[in-house]
């Protein structure tokens, strides 16, 4: 039950009794509804600034999870990135070197992978951690390009080792003439006194001495480059192409057992000792061609010598004595 106000009034002396209408308890009602709303709001506010509701709460949990994934994810993308540089270094410096191919260029390797325009759709959702973003996409761009240029390298170095039996079967390897006791060899690779001339000249290749007819073997498979016959210099000799950049020469030969185009393999008769051309005695002078330069072929005489005898020959091959041609 409502209680009954009163007033005192002044003019009759008694207490009044307070009369209450219709819009007084309408506007009661207005302001306490006003202040209550104002305060809800405050209460609201002030609930929403330092308090979570259980829906932001989750937000921001998950939120914080996906930037730790994140940073996890960059670790693991800078990690695959430091195994590719090994991979990469292991390739050019080890298998590359063995099957003698060039490393491959660091402009390749490190190419560019565009711009941002790649990612124009992206960028046009307005993202708001697209820096973290883009850097992340980038680095797996870039990563990805060097694993198919890795990939495409190793296709590369298969097909070289495959193709070892052959450049192997192809080097001059082995010494032209039989020479297991090391006796023939006569001169070596370097200065040594001319025959004719008796002045100190740079011999080219090694001499073998041995008498008119021995045998003489290719090195190496090839094919027959030059059957020629000289009437000064060389005398008759025969260039052997190796393929792989080696060519061999063997001159002041006696005669021939083959014909230019002629495919050999190594061990196979090409001719004989002789004292053709420019020769004071049967012998045979034999040179190996790398690229075209002339190198010492005692350095090539591995596959019939043991270690020992390889050492006796190299010791042989420096005494500064006079060529035979």
């Amino acid at each position: 039950m409502a209680r009954i106000k009163y007033y005192y009034d002044t003019e009759t002396c008694k207490y009044e009794r307070v009369k209450v209408g219709t819009w007084d308890v309408v506007l009661s009602l207005l302001g306490f509804l006003s202040v209550s709303v104002v305060i809800a709001i405050i209460m609201v506010l002030v609930h929403n600034t330092y308090f979570e509701t259980p829906k932001e709460a989750a937000q921001s949990k998950e939120i914080q999870e996906l930037l730790l994934y994140y940073e996890i994810m960059n670790k693991e993308t800078d990690n695959l990135q430091e195994m590719m540089v090994a991979l990469q270094k292991r390739d050019d410096d080890i298998y590359r070197v063995i099957n003698e191919a060039e490393p491959i260029p660091g402009t390749i390797r490190e190419g560019g992978i565009g711009g941002t325009d790649r990612y124009r759709e992206l960028l046009e959702q307005g993202l708001e951690r697209e820096d973290l973003i883009l850097t992340s996409l980038q680095k797996i761009e870039r990563l990805k390009k060097q694993m198919y240029i890795q990939t495409k390298s190793y296709d590369e170095i298969v097909a070289l080792a495959k193709s070892k039996d052959k450049m192997y079967a192809s080097i001059p390897a082995i010494q032209p003439i039989t020479n297991k006791e090391l006796t023939r060899l006569a001169s070596g690779f370097g200065m040594r006194i001319d025959p004719i001339y008796k002045v100190r000249r740079m011999h080219t290749g090694v001499d073998f001495s041995a008498t008119r007819g021995t045998p003489i073997y290719a090195t190496g498979d090839g094919v027959i480059k030059k059957v020629v016959t000289n009437y000064g210099g060389y005398g008759k000799e025969v260039l052997v192409d190796h393929g792989y950049g080696y060519v061999t020469r063997y001159a002041h030969m006696s005669d021939f057992n083959v014909q230019k185009g002629q495919k050999i393999k190594r061990g196979e008769c090409i001719g004989y000792v002789g004292s053709t051309g420019k020769s004071t005695a049967p012998h045979l002078h034999y040179e190996v061609l790398k690229d075209g330069k002339k190198v010492n072929p005692v350095h090539y005489f591995y596959n019939d010598l043991n270690e020992d005898e390889y050492q006796k020959i190299l010791e042989l091959s420096s005494i500064e004595n006079q060529s035979l041609g």
